[in-house]
């Protein structure tokens, strides 16, 4: 029997290893779990009702922030990595982001990105690149990250969900309630910047342009003017509740149209400006001829000689003054003499509670002995400083502002360093009573 040899059997091919899974990256609100994320599909269109139904959803939890986020002009990009915004207050959109992004954590990522805007971290990002020298690439990631921090650890609950993995300053075990230059200032962000290279909430967050934004004569962009106004009604909405909005918000609200005042450098210009106002220490002198003598020949014209003003302060001793402030009203009496030349002859201090003391000219303000302690009554106090000899040039007033005050204009400048008071004044005697505020004439500065 005849035949071929048999071909042996081909073995089996081995299967390949199951793929593992690939590490999820902690993400910011609705942001990819990777860096670029998934592609949005060509012709997907935007979904508008869903996303302003996320924007409803928003105003509904956050009702203060309603006007900052009506403000909010969307712009579609398929460029656009998730969400974003830029200075002008545009929002630009992926339709793909909306499209895998649940409604209520795109509410999330709507109150994010507002604010950045409300909190101009647009402004505060230039301004700290400038100082600092940092505009590269990872400098501008560091200012983005810093910028989340501060926002992201008080705008999620209560009707907001916190996604898994949201970006706070615990990732750097850092304290929560910081601005956006402190985190910068204490952490360098080295470790966190590797995880969160696709981390870009547009030029709104770190003041650094990008490809995709339409620019300053873009369309629909907000004024400078537009912007300033709808932070001002978004304070106002917080101001007004202040109940519903968590503790940093209610602080930016307090300080953002009423900064903190320098107020030594101010009161010191002040006091100059009042000691430098003509017809303050003037006087006519013959110790040298006026130019206009040369028109009258055989006639001597004096001319007009400025001297170092005389400053008076009337200090506020009353009970109502803690020692404190009377400690700080010595600092300010020797600033006062620094500001008109360092003269300490040409200042004196009175002391005055229901009663003004004597003028004591000013020798060291950290051993001058200050009297009162009663009632307040600064009325005494000018009119003892009008009585001096000379007369004072400029009165420097530093009180607590519960005070009558004098019926006429002093005739000479007058400044008043009102120390600060939180709340309604409160008098036993009279309950209803309420102190006057400062007179027109006098140039006030808050101190504190």
């Amino acid at each position: 029997m005849t035949g071929t040899a048999r071909r042996p059997r081909p073995l089996p091919r081995p299967m390949p290893p199951p793929a593992l899974p690939r590490p999820v990256r902690a993400t910011l609100p609705g942001r990819p779990a990777a860096p670029g994320g998934p592609e949005t599909p060509p012709g997907l269109p935007l979904d508008r009702d869903k996303l302003l139904a996320a924007r409803l959803h928003a105003v509904k939890v956050r009702p203060y922030l309603a006007g900052a986020l009506f403000a909010l002009h969307v712009v579609e990009d398929r460029s656009v990595p998730t969400m974003a915004v830029d200075a002008h207050w545009r929002c630009y959109v992926s339709p793909g982001f909306v499209a895998r992004t649940p409604m209520e954590d795109l509410a999330g990522v709507w109150v994010h990105e507002v604010s950045h805007l409300i909190r101009d971290h647009h402004g505060r990002s230039e301004r700290y690149a400038r100082e600092n020298g940092e505009y590269g690439p990872g400098e501008r990631l560091r200012r983005n990250i810093a910028a989340d921090f501060e926002i992201n650890d008080d705008i999620y609950g209560h009707g907001l969900p916190v996604p898994a993995g949201a970006v706070g300053p615990s990732l750097l075990r850092l304290p929560a309630g910081l601005l956006m230059e402190e985190y910068l200032r204490t952490a360098s962000m080295s470790g966190a910047a590797a995880d969160l290279a696709w981390l870009d909430c547009g030029s709104g967050a770190d003041g650094q342009a990008r490809p995709w934004e339409l620019g300053q004569g873009g369309a629909h962009g907000l004024s400078r003017q537009q912007r300033d106004a709808v932070r001002f009604r978004v304070a106002e909405a917080i101001k007004g509740r202040p109940g519903d909005a968590p503790e940093g918000w209610r602080r930016w609200a307090d300080e953002a149209f009423h900064p903190p005042q320098p107020w030594r450098r101010i009161l010191g210009a002040a006091v100059r400006s009042a000691a430098s106002a003509p017809g303050v220490g003037e006087d006519h002198s013959y110790r040298r001829p006026s130019r206009r003598s040369a028109g009258l020949p055989g006639v001597l014209l004096p001319s007009l000689r400025r001297t170092p003003p005389r400053v008076c302060v009337v200090i506020d001793t009353s009970g109502s003054v803690s020692d404190a402030e009377l400690g700080s009203a010595l600092l300010e009496v020797a600033a006062i003499a620094r500001a008109v030349g360092g003269r300490r002859d040409l200042v004196s201090v009175v002391s005055c509670d229901a009663a003004a003391g004597i003028a004591v000219p000013l020798c060291r303000a950290e051993s001058m002995e200050l009297i009162g302690g009663g009632g307040t009554d600064l009325r005494s106090g000018f009119a003892r400083a009008l009585r001096s000899v000379p007369r004072p040039d400029v009165i420097v007033a530093l009180t607590d502002g519960q005070t009558p005050w004098p019926s006429a204009q002093p005739p000479c400048r007058t400044v008043v360093g009102l120390f600060p008071r939180p709340g309604a004044p409160v008098d036993e005697d009279d309950p209803d009573y309420v102190p006057d505020t400062p007179p027109p004439w006098a140039r006030v500065v808050v101190i504190g």
